[in-house]
């Protein structure tokens, strides 16, 4: 027998009052029920199986599917923290090794630096014969040559060499920063998939009571068979929901296991929840300031202004004349001769005018990097702010009420549909569209603390 519609309103305005006195505030946390206080039942698991062609072709059981990333029964993985997974790629990572070894290559730049040049040394021997009255017999020749190394220029080396070596600590540091951050937003991404896998399950749990329900329902006349196709295919996008979840938290810590190194097992479990606390960082003005003054890519750029100043110091001092001592013995049967002189190399043709030309051109083209980098790490400084401020606002908004409000239309759309004042699709709505405000908000925390990441690899480091 239908209803009049005034007495379907009515009825609703009852169910929310009612909702309003009876039930607790909700919050974040709070999974919404299938029971209402009330004379009718709960929405429970019906332990009997659906009758056979009930199951839309297609549809896979999940429930013996164990959730994702759990490891088979009896073996316990090792589990790690942030932390943890951070000194493993520092300690044990290819990649950390690689640019460490960078740096030691730099440093062996000064030992070359202040090496002293070689001296070269001439030996000669023959045999004079008789002739035109000269006395016969052997002769020989002996001769070294030494390049002298001019104060100015050695210095002049040793500046390219440390201006080198602090380039590539400064970039070591920046590789460093880069990685850990990558590492972090792999680390949270896996925990967000995680989460959403777990409400996946829920709902797929939930899909199966409503099914279960509506079976009854429609077994006993009191609902159509179009509610029972509905629920089939509820229940069958929930499956493919838990399937995918679980397919997507498998690629995520393979991404991870890749940023940290094959030091990390394949098989782990981590310790944390995307539902922690994160801290507040500081305030943007300590921001702004520290990053200007003592941020590692600023740093690294200063350093290669500086190396390419070193640079142009050096090739103007490679023009100027060099200088070298000769020293020689030259003995004949009848006379030995004793030589030495200078040797200076004059430049008179080549002055070394392209060497100093490129190098003033790589000043000029650092010093333009310098002020880039400059620019560019300012604004990314300022949208990572932007972007944590909007993400606490979000989760603010979720926090205080829309996740309640969804919570309390499924509510109220469950009460509906049980006294047979709203069909099946009016309950799905509910549910599906708190299903994605719940996922939203997920997306929201994660969306918050890939902006502390950002913010972390942009703070300076602390003096």
């Amino acid at each position: 027998m239908t209803r009049p519609r005034s007495r379907v309103g009515a009825a609703l305005a009852c169910a929310g009052l009612s909702l309003a006195v009876l039930l607790p505030p909700a919050t974040a946390q709070t999974r919404p029920g299938l029971s209402l206080p009330g004379p009718a039942p709960a929405l429970a698991p019906v332990p009997a199986q659906a009758p056979a062609g009930s199951q839309p072709a297609g549809a896979t059981d999940t429930r013996a599917i164990p959730p994702a990333g759990v490891p088979s029964a009896g073996i316990v993985p090792p589990t790690y923290t942030l932390e943890q997974l951070v000194e493993l790629a520092r300690s044990q990572g290819p990649a950390f090794a690689a640019s460490r070894a960078r740096i030691v290559g730099a440093e062996a730049g000064l030992v070359t630096a202040g090496a002293r040049p070689n001296p070269e040394l001439d030996l000669q021997a023959g045999r004079q014969s008789a002739s035109g009255g000269s006395i016969p017999g052997s002769t020989g020749a002996f001769g070294v040559l030494q390049p002298i190394d001019r104060g100015s220029l050695r210095e002049a080396r040793r500046a390219v060499a440390t201006t080198g070596v602090e380039g590539a600590r400064a970039e070591a540091s920046v590789f460093e920063r880069d990685r850990i951050a990558e590492l972090t937003l792999r680390y949270l991404d896996v925990l967000r998939l995680q989460a959403a896998a777990r409400l996946a399950e829920e709902d797929l749990s939930i899909a199966e009571q409503i099914r279960s329900r509506v079976q009854v329902r429609v077994g006993t006349g009191e609902a159509p068979r179009f509610e029972l196709i509905r629920a089939d295919a509820e229940r069958l996008n929930a499956q493919r929901a838990v399937q995918a979840a679980a397919a997507r938290i498998d690629v995520a810590r393979a991404e991870l296991r890749r940023r940290v190194g094959s030091a990390l097992p394949a098989d782990f479990a981590l310790v944390g929840s995307i539902e922690d606390a994160v801290p507040a960082p500081p305030p943007i003005d300590a921001l702004r300031a520290s990053l200007r003054s003592r941020h590692p890519e600023l740093s690294a750029a200063r350093a290669a202004l500086r190396n390419a100043e070193a640079r142009l110091a050096l090739e103007r001092e490679r023009a100027r004349p060099t200088f070298a001592v000769r020293a020689g013995v030259e003995r004949v049967p009848e006379v030995t001769d004793a030589r030495i002189g200078l040797v200076v190399q004059v430049p008179v043709f080549d002055r070394r005018e392209g060497p100093i030309a490129e190098a003033a051109a790589e000043v000029e083209r650092s010093r333009l990097d310098l002020a880039d980098r400059e620019l560019q790490l300012g604004q990314a400084l300022e949208v990572a702010w932007q972007r944590h401020q909007i993400a606490i606002a979000q989760v603010a908004a979720y926090e205080s009420g829309l996740l309640s409000e969804a919570e309390a239309a499924v509510r109220v759309a469950e009460a509906a549909y049980r006294f047979g004042e709203r069909g099946i699709l009016d309950f799905l709505d509910a549910q599906r569209t708190f299903r994605t405000l719940r996922n939203e908000f997920n997306a929201t925390r994660y969306d918050l603390r890939a902006a502390l990441v950002e913010l972390e690899r942009l703070r300076a480091e602390s003096e």
